[in-house]
């Protein structure tokens, strides 16, 4: 049995044989609502290597500006929601874009989001959402407020943000939930061209009490025409704990491998830990401090950004202090620093092993329902 039929199997498995319970029919009484919300995230970071133009690091997607002020994510959102059908429509701008969209046709970059879903049975346990999505993996996404770190960790930065696709929901329970997806790739709205085969994904989450939550994400899918075709099979798991209202600990692991050539036996890794602990020093004061480290010898995700080596083995620790003045406004501050096994980084026109910024956001945000009918 291959990767990908195993991996489908198990979590078929799984999602099939727990009990649906719980919910009542109340369609009869439905409402619908729609909620308009938003929100803007403005940046500085001066980076103390001084690279040799704005653009800080290649494998970089987010807050990757250097000596400038700038938005690195600016988005409008509207959300109608029935206990029968759903639906997300959201507009965004910033460099954020500029870098993640760079390869989608220009008709497809200002989409955050725009999918529809439909209830599949009485209980409303059971969901298809179709149309441009938001990522089922990791536990950071491209909203900066809603992040433990104003930066975003190597691994969250090169796995897919979005996607392109139909997902098929299930929650049993209010402590578990499962989903199926097939997509147009990794990280993708427009199909590569000449690769004829979707991405399949698939997405447990066990939450057993408001303090843990606990998810087990894949992804199988070639980045490769047909004819070139490489297999690639991802894994992400993380777990997130709530420590007497002053704690937040989450901890995550991306691993992956991929074809060393076409129809090959052998296989490439590549693989990313981290952790970031959050305190609340007062309850509009937090600091958080993150380990992190990346290794892609290989160069399947992340190439050397010297040319006089291939791959990317990098360590990581940053300090944040976040206060925010009400639930709209948060002002960020984060210091970071990176260190690489060999010479990754530019700094005055040399090749160093190391990288050191500091980066200041101000973001603003918002929530409003418009309607109810």
């Amino acid at each position: 049995m291959s990767n990908i039929h195993f991996i489908f199997l198990l979590h078929l498995v799984v999602l099939t044989v727990l009990p649906a319970t719980g919910q009542q029919d109340s369609s009869n009484k439905a409402h619908t609502h729609i909620v308009f919300s938003g929100g803007l995230d403005a940046y500085y970071i001066y980076d103390f290597n001084r690279p040799g133009d704005a653009i800080r690091q290649p494998f970089l997607y987010n807050h990757n500006r250097h000596n400038e002020f700038n938005i690195n994510h600016g988005i409008l959102h509207f959300e109608l929601s029935n206990e029968r059908y759903r639906g997300n429509l959201g507009l965004h701008g910033g460099t954020y874009v500029q870098d993640n969209y760079a390869h989608e046709p220009i008709m497809y970059r200002p989409f955050y989001e725009a999918n529809a879903g439909i209830s599949l049975n009485k209980t409303n346990s059971l969901w298809l959402d179709a149309g441009i999505l938001g990522s089922h993996i990791g536990f950071e996404n491209a909203i900066s407020q809603e992040n433990l770190t104003l930066t975003r960790s190597l691994l969250a930065e090169n796995s897919p943000y979005y996607l392109s696709g139909v997902k098929l929901t299930y929650t049993p329970t209010d402590k578990l939930e499962g989903a199926l997806l097939i997509c147009n790739g990794w990280q993708r709205i427009a199909r590569l061209p000449g690769n004829s085969l979707p991405a399949f994904g698939s997405q447990l989450t066990l939450t057993p009490n408001e303090q843990i939550t606990i998810n087990w994400s894949t992804l199988v899918c070639s980045e490769f025409p047909d004819s070139t075709r490489k297999m690639r099979y991802f894994n992400n798991v993380y777990a997130q704990f709530d420590v007497a209202k002053k704690w937040k600990f989450i901890t995550g692991f991306d691993f992956g491998i991929q074809q060393s050539s076409t129809g090959s036996t052998n296989f490439h890794q590549w693989y990313s830990p981290v952790i970031i602990a959050q305190y609340r020093i007062k309850d509009n004061l937090t600091t958080a401090v993150r380990l992190e480290h990346y290794n892609d010898q290989h160069a399947v995700i992340i190439n050397s950004p010297n040319p006089a080596h291939s791959g990317f083995v990098t360590s990581g620790a940053s300090w944040n202090l976040d206060y925010s003045r009400n639930e709209h406004l948060l002002l960020r501050m984060e210091v970071r620093h990176l260190n690489g096994a060999t010479n990754y980084f530019q700094q005055s026109g040399q090749w160093v092993n190391h990288n050191l910024m500091i980066a200041f956001s101000l973001g603003i945000k918002f929530n409003e329902p418009l309607t109810k009918f």
